[in-house]
């Protein structure tokens, strides 16, 4: 779950780094009252999840108040990349005499968190590495032993600072790396660190990503990922515990497992299909758990087949093709539908299925299945 700036800044302010003064408005008689509190100049930050906000024009400078009132009157209700923009964020504008990047996440190669810093931070950071992959800093973190201060000020120094800032870089790595364990983050990035010409620093920007399998260890947050799901299938989903992702396609997907769901969607896609979401079972293939996801694929209007990949190791497949055909004879479905399952009582499952009309894949490819599919679509025309 990518938390929003706003959510995210007062965290870092919790582990002792410097923030911006700043308050949230949503509206603009809001902003006019946020005006009084923080006077101009003020940077407005249009408050969405996604990426490259500021090359979209989400990231606004205004020197007086009449300025900041006709650029939030232009923000609200403008989309982003997607987004539409409901709330911004106000803050006192910071004078950076040099602007850093610092960012935590995992290298997944690795296994470990890995340290990514560089002393050209800001809005073209993503062309820097692209471009000039050697002025980023790359150091990865033991995770049993933890970021060390000498460590962290070791990087600093490695991004050509020295005295006192690079003193103080390595605290905030540290503080950022604590964030990053508590919160078991997959990403807490600053962009940039405003390094002002008296020598302080502040996080003038702030990303935080919240691994979404450790929300039920901060209820705080897991009550907030909720409310922030626009789409009424993947809110529902999130309430059952299913991971779904709804896509543009018309092909209902569903697979045991992350890895396997992912690999049904990309083949699916090889041949030509156009998967309608993404959603995994995960590790219970029961009688009412395959029905949940059956509805959940089912509320999407533009689902006209399905494709269901299971495979049971320890999973009872056969109550999971007890729950398919029970949807299917309840539902009254008449659309094509093919089912690949091996594991575990495979051929129970495969007479249930059969019995209730459904059709059956027994071969182990998944590339089987998904031409077979699209046969079915090209002959329901």
């Amino acid at each position: 779950m990518r938390l929003f700036e706003f959510e995210s800044k007062p965290i870092l302010a919790e582990y002792g780094i410097p923030i911006p003064r700043g308050r949230l408005a949503s509206s603009p008689e809001e902003v006019e009252d946020v005006l009084r509190s923080i006077p101009p100049p003020v940077v407005l930050k249009a408050q969405v999840t996604v990426g490259r906000r500021g090359k979209a024009g989400g990231v606004k400078v205004a020197r007086t108040a009449e300025e900041a009132m006709g650029l939030s009157r232009e923000l609200f209700g403008r989309e982003i990349h997607g987004q539409m923009v409901e709330r911004i964020l106000i803050e006192e504008f910071v004078e950076a005499a040099k602007e850093l990047f610092l960012s935590i996440t995992i290298d997944d190669s690795a296994g470990r968190p890995i340290i990514l810093a560089s002393q050209e931070g800001g809005v073209e950071i993503e062309e820097l590495a692209a471009e000039h992959p050697e002025k980023i800093v790359r150091e990865l973190v033991d995770p049993l032993r933890g970021l060390r201060g000498y460590e962290a000020r070791r990087i600093a120094k490695a991004m050509g600072l020295s005295g006192q800032p690079m003193v103080e870089v390595g605290r905030i790595l540290c503080s950022l790396y604590r964030a990053f364990i508590d919160y078991d983050a997959t990403i807490v990035e600053v962009n940039p660190l405003a390094l002002t010409g008296a020598g302080g620093l502040c996080a003038t920007g702030a990303v935080m990503i919240i691994d979404d399998d450790a929300l039920d260890r901060h209820p705080e947050l897991r009550e907030r990922a909720e409310g922030r799901m626009e789409d009424d299938i993947e809110r529902l989903a999130f309430r059952l515990g299913i991971p779904y992702v709804r896509f543009d396609g018309d092909i209902g997907i569903i697979g045991s497992g992350a890895g396997l769901a992912t690999a049904t969607v990309d083949v699916l896609r090889s041949y030509g299909g156009r998967p309608a979401n993404f959603l995994d079972t995960g590790g219970r293939i029961t009688y009412e758990h395959m029905k949940n996801c059956l509805d959940l694929v089912f509320r999407n209007p533009k689902v006209r087949a399905l494709l269901v990949n299971l495979y049971g190791g320890i999973n009872p497949i056969v109550e999971g093709a007890k729950g398919i055909a029970d949807f299917v004879k309840e539902r009254g479905l008449h659309v094509p539908i093919v089912v690949k399952v091996r594991g575990n009582f495979e051929e129970e499952a495969w007479r249930i299925l059969e019995g209730a009309g459904i059709e059956v894949v027994k071969s182990s490819r998944t590339e089987d299945a998904a031409q077979r599919i699209l046969e079915r679509l090209r002959e329901a025309v």
